[in-house]
């Protein structure tokens, strides 16, 4: 892996980033950073990410904004009274390949002004995009490639999280010409050892990411 950041991007919600970002960190040895934690502060994402990776380099920063509610930034910000300020979600300072997972979709708000992508064109790192397979996704995968190849953001490959679905991987595959980089099966339990195995499979593929 030549780059020395790269960012996990859903095509929405609950696609499974969380898992995604705690594999691509055990197959690198990465640090992890979520920028912005929205809701669940008792076990955030970072905390399920460090139970799973069990190598002994990576680090977890902490997040650089934490918010109580679990809604959009911007929409659980403004029910503390707060504006999100872009300048505050400064990267890690880190020595380590860095990958960072973003709270929402690419088009989530995180005030009235600023969209996750906007951070992404800020940073210049490529991204992985990881979609799911249902009714629908399709055209959100195709719509989330569209939006990063008009702000200029590099792909590095998407992974698929959940059982294989040839006819729609196809489409996706063929219109976006984008890299697969791998599937992650729908597994009965999660846990180290699951991240470990597919770190493997992973591997060689995160490591030509450049």
């Amino acid at each position: 892996m030549n780059v020395d950041k790269i960012v996990i991007a859903g095509i929405g919600t609950e696609v499974g980033k969380t898992i995604i970002s705690s594999i691509v960190v055990e197959a690198l040895q990465a640090d992890y950073w979520k920028p912005v934690q929205a809701g669940d502060l008792v076990f955030t994402d970072t905390d399920r990410v460090k139970s799973l990776v069990s190598n002994p380099k990576s680090f977890f920063h902490p997040e650089a904004i934490r918010l109580i509610h679990p809604m959009s930034p911007h929409a659980s910000a403004k029910k503390e009274g707060i504006e999100i300020d872009i300048e505050k979600i400064i990267l890690p300072n880190t020595s380590n390949k860095l990958v960072i997972e973003l709270a929402g979709g690419l088009m989530v708000p995180l005030n009235e002004r600023v969209l996750n992508i906007d951070l992404l064109k800020k940073w210049k790192a490529p991204v992985i995009l990881v979609s799911r397979h249902y009714l629908g996704s399709i055209n959100h995968t195709l719509l989330s490639v569209s939006a990063l190849a008009q702000f200029g953001i590099p792909i590095a490959g998407i992974i698929f999280n959940g059982n294989e679905n040839l006819s729609t991987e196809r489409v996706i595959l063929d219109y976006s010409r984008i890299p697969f980089i791998g599937r992650m099966d729908d597994e009965g339990s999660i846990n180290s050892e699951t991240i470990k195995r597919y770190a493997v499979k992973f591997k060689e593929k995160l490591n030509k990411i450049q």
